[in-house]
């Protein structure tokens, strides 16, 4: 992430006068909230992990990219959290040496870079179960969400590296000490373009994905035609009411329905408090790149890098105020006993696909072939709620 320092040749420059340092608010307030909503972020983002990892029924394609930006965030937390918070314990001094510096640098950018592949990642698999049904039987697997995820990490892994060029340690001479910040080698108008292309791959171009993405899912989920054995269709076709098999069918239907409507609001929810968590600090840097010298008040500044890591930490609540099914197992991880569910009874486990639009011609095979159900409950391979 950009660092609040002077240009290099402000910075290398003989300097009298005692050393500059954070107001007292700010230094006690980073001190305060940066290491609660850290420790909040690390424990739930590991939490996330180890009930996926040690729960069979939790390892669906989109939990494992859950699994991914969950990874993804505990990286930011460590990466860019602690080092916040020892810089604000030394008066803004650079404890980690020049070798820290760059590593440090180097995982930030690959933990902001991951977590955003994970969520584009999530998103075009819920747009291929939701609005491409019968491709994802083939393309929406756990083992082609594993590789995914791992091509996501080496893919930013690799692309990352260009910061670690950029990246260096700085010091500036005062009266009373030496002051050494993390900082980056070149002048801000050169390595902006850098930024801004980090800026386009990594948040403008996934949102925008995600909005038609989104798009597309509610149009099918909320405004598209009702699914077979709706019951607003019985009386066309039936003379007293529906049979007993059709009454089993519209449950399990509605059922399926209403799991994927609220796995995909879950995950709305991720990407609308992910766009907006980081715009502060994307603001920040757009307009500084207009401005000389840029802003750099203390006060904003700590704004932005508390949005990031309430961004890095809120996932695992939203995961259990809005998944039955991460809630159980939450609950289980607190009692110490990640057991597989109870088999789901008949009813919840023979579910037509509700999204497929032109049914006609599948009603009477989705009785025949078990390709054409939905054995697992929620609806789909990929639903965790």
């Amino acid at each position: 992430m950009e660092k609040p320092t002077e240009h290099p040749e402000r910075a290398n420059a003989s300097v009298l006068g005692p050393m500059p340092r954070p107001p007292l608010a700010i230094q006690a307030v980073t001190l305060t909230l940066v290491p609660l909503v850290c420790a909040v972020g690390m424990a739930g983002n590991a939490m996330v992990v180890l009930v996926v990892v040690w729960s069979r029924h939790m390892v669906t394609p989109t939990n494992c990219y859950l699994v991914s930006l969950a990874t993804a965030d505990l990286l930011v937390l460590l990466a860019a959290g602690v080092p916040t918070v020892a810089e604000a314990a030394s008066a803004r001094v650079w404890v980690f040496g020049h070798a820290g510096c760059l590593g440090i640098t180097y995982l930030q950018y690959v933990g902001i870079n991951a977590s955003t592949g994970s969520i584009t990642a999530f998103t075009v698999e819920r747009y291929l179960a939701i609005c491409r049904p019968l491709r994802a039987q083939a393309l929406c697997t756990v083992p082609r969400a594993k590789r995914i995820a791992a091509s996501v990490w080496l893919g930013t892994g690799a692309y990352c590296v260009l910061w670690v060029f950029l990246a260096d340690t700085r010091e500036t001479s005062y009266a009373d000490g030496v002051q050494v910040q993390c900082g980056y080698r070149v002048l801000r108008s050169l390595y902006l373009p850098v930024y801004f292309l980090d800026f386009a791959l990594f948040y403008a171009l996934p949102l925008g994905l995600a909005t038609v993405f989104y798009a597309l899912i509610a149009r099918v989920l909320f405004a598209g035609p009702l699914p077979p054995g709706d019951p607003g269709r019985w009386g066309s076709g039936h003379q007293g009411g529906p049979t007993g098999q059709e009454r089993f069918s519209s449950r399990g239907i509605r059922g399926a329905l209403n799991s994927r409507k609220q796995v995909t609001k879950m995950l709305v929810v991720v990407v609308v408090l992910f766009a907006l968590l980081w715009l502060p600090y994307h603001t920040l840097v757009v307009v500084n790149s207009f401005l000389s010298p840029p802003y750099l008040n203390l006060g904003f500044l700590l704004f932005c890098c508390l949005c990031i890591y309430l961004n890095s930490a809120i996932n695992p609540i939203v995961y259990f105020l809005m998944s039955q099914r991460f809630r159980e197992a939450f609950h289980g991880l607190f009692q110490c006993r990640l057991t597989q569910p109870k088999l789901p009874t008949q009813e919840a486990t023979l579910v037509y696909c509700p999204v497929i639009k032109d049914y006609s011609q599948h009603r009477l095979r989705s009785w025949k072939e078990p390709g054409s159900l939905m054995s697992r409950q929620g609806g789909d391979p990929g639903t965790s709620g």
